[in-house]
């Protein structure tokens, strides 16, 4: 763990206008000739290992770092807004859609234990985001965290599949929309699709509908942080009116014995539908990144973040538990399994109430989404690891709007062309590694202090943080290769505890939340970092592949480009507070 930081002074932020020209893009001195590119390229492995040791303070992410954008974005959210938005984020197309995939194909009726299973893993992700979006109120997110606790190089990886994840998880979204769509006008969801026979199958139905969609979205995101929060929590409020019907309507026809074969799957089918529909839950880091509009953060973003998930584990609990009662798991429909269920015990008219909660609910989501991977990138891009015209914000609207067009194209494009179940195993792969590096951030941060941490215990944070990573990957392995014996598990699990407990007896926490904290340190971090990797286990091969793809594709183009951007700015930026 290094001891250099990026310089906490630089001179004054340059006030921009939206434009389009080679200094908005590469304004870096590595980038002002070829002579100077050549020898950045040079010197790639001494700035690798700058970047790799290199870590940010909390004060520059909070000063510094924000100035770069030019304009302040506006502080107008309060614990109610962002309780909407967390609840607006998160119930949308996982529960609508992907619980009658997952029903049918992989749990049966346990699929109710699977939303457990990932509700529980949510929900220690979400005090640990919730201690950092505290200290660290930034719309970077994750990616500020990781910046400040693990290193740029970490944080950039972790930054890919932010975006990663942000692009597929609206694809998805907007693709279940058209579903949604087509069953409220009684037609099935591939006939507002375009059949494009010469590409693959699961790349050739063309869905318009979705890129639609996605540009209305982009529209309303790039107007107001504050009007899209008013819509949300109105629309929220009605649709989880809608949910409150689903769920009553639905149990007055209930059928009991339609649980009697409750996992036909077993527990691997249990857990590999949590690893999916972990998708579910996706959204609330979103949420983390507008701590930055929010007016008081110590007590908004706990109230908002921990509301709003305990709320849609509820929901999503007893939504599944409806569904697998109203029909055998066996028949339940895979694009639209609610109003189909409703359709199968004569309740015809009641699937246009469900269908039009769904497209509310899935509407939302997007608009949420869209704001959030909007500033994700509009931090990423303040350190210049991405083309700093993005970082741009509106002095009228208050808004990233670079960002948010080119995040909502690319998402319009994966929309228009991938499946369903393609989007969501990948979704969920970049989803569960970020949400684990954000736990082994906050144990780094509570135990180790630049310059106060001795030697000695800094050896042992390591020694127990790669015993908790070591165990937690040998525990998903075992299970991902099929082990049946107990005693494979035992050791591994043994090693965990004996690791976390060690790291709570022998060493010191060095530094205590200034507000609000993550409780049970470590044992809660730690065991959000086993049970997201356990998940990572469940989930098929070809997804890890395509996250395999990705991760070259990032590397190749930090190599190539935002190593040595990144690496300019904080030369430069040091070198201004030397100077001040």
């Amino acid at each position: 763990m290094g001891t250099i930081s990026e310089g906490s002074g630089g001179g004054k932020p340059q006030r921009r206008t939206c434009s389009c020209t080679k200094q908005d893009f590469l304004p870096e001195e590595s980038f002002q000739s070829w002579a100077n590119y050549g020898k950045a390229l040079k010197e790639t492995g001494m700035r690798l290992k700058d970047r790799v040791m290199s870590r940010s303070l909390d004060k520059s992410e909070l000063t510094e770092i924000r100035a770069r954008s030019g304009h302040e974005m506006k502080k107008n959210l309060t614990w109610w807004d962002i309780i909407w938005f967390g609840i607006g984020a998160v119930i949308g197309a996982g529960i609508f859609v992907l619980t009658g995939q997952e029903a049918r194909d992989d749990a049966g009726p346990a699929v109710i234990l699977s939303y457990v299973v990932s509700g529980v893993s949510a929900m220690l992700s979400v005090f640990c985001y919730t201690e950092f979006a505290v200290e660290i109120p930034v719309a970077g997110g994750s990616f500020a965290y990781l910046r400040v606790e693990l290193g740029d190089f970490v944080a950039f990886i972790a930054a890919g599949n932010i975006l990663l994840e942000y692009v597929i998880g609206g694809a998805a979204v907007s693709r279940s929309w058209t579903s949604y769509f087509a069953t409220l006008l009684n037609h099935h969801p591939n006939d507002f699709r375009i059949h494009a026979t010469s590409l693959d199958p699961d790349y050739s139905h063309l869905d318009p509908i979705a890129v639609v969609v996605i540009a209305l979205i982009c529209v309303a995101a790039v107007l107001s942080t504050k009007a899209t929060s008013r819509f949300n929590y109105v629309a929220s409020i009605i649709h989880l009116a809608i949910i409150i019907f689903i769920i009553i309507a639905g149990l007055t026809h209930a059928n009991t014995k339609n649980l009697s074969d409750f996992a036909p799957f077993g527990v691997r089918g249990l857990f590999s539908a949590s690893a999916v529909l972990f998708f579910a839950y996706v959204g609330f880091d979103a949420v983390s990144t507008m701590a930055e509009e929010t007016r008081n953060p110590a007590k908004d973003i706990p109230l908002g973040l921990v509301g709003a998930m305990t709320v849609t584990t509820v929901c999503y609990c007893l939504l599944a538990l409806t569904l697998c009662l109203m029909q055998p798991y066996a028949q339940i429909d895979p694009d639209a399994p609610f109003s189909v269920a409703f359709e199968a015990v004569g309740m015809d008219w009641a699937k246009y109430i469900v269908a039009f909660g769904a497209l509310k609910g899935m509407t939302t989501v997007l608009l949420v989404s869209a704001v959030g991977q909007a500033r994700y990138l509009t931090h990423i891009a303040r350190t210049h690891m991405v083309p700093p015209w993005l970082a741009e914000v509106h002095p009228t609207t208050g808004t990233p709007i670079n960002a948010t067009v080119v995040m909502l194209v690319a998402t319009a494009i994966i929309a228009f062309f991938t499946n369903l179940n393609i989007l969501s195993n990948l979704l969920s792969i970049s989803t569960l590694f970020i949400f684990m590096l954000v736990a082994v951030a906050l144990l780094v941060r509570r135990y180790y202090v630049s310059g106060e941490t001795t030697d000695t215990n800094r050896n042992k944070l390591l020694g127990a943080i790669v015993l908790i990573l070591a165990s937690s990957i040998a525990t998903a392995a075992y299970w991902a290769a099929g082990g049946k014996g107990w005693v494979g598990y035992v050791v591994t699990v043994v090693v965990w505890f004996g690791a976390t407990g060690f790291l709570w007896w022998a060493v010191p926490q060095a530094r205590a939340p200034q507000t609000w904290g993550v409780p049970l340190v470590p044992w809660l971090p730690s065991a959000s970092i086993a049970i997201n990797i356990f998940l990572l286990g469940s989930i098929d091969g070809p997804s890890f592949v395509r996250f395999g793809v990705w991760t070259v594709l990032l590397l190749i183009y930090y190599f190539l480009f935002g190593l040595h951007a990144s690496y300019d700015t904080a030369k430069a930026s040091a070198a201004d507070g030397a100077g001040v």
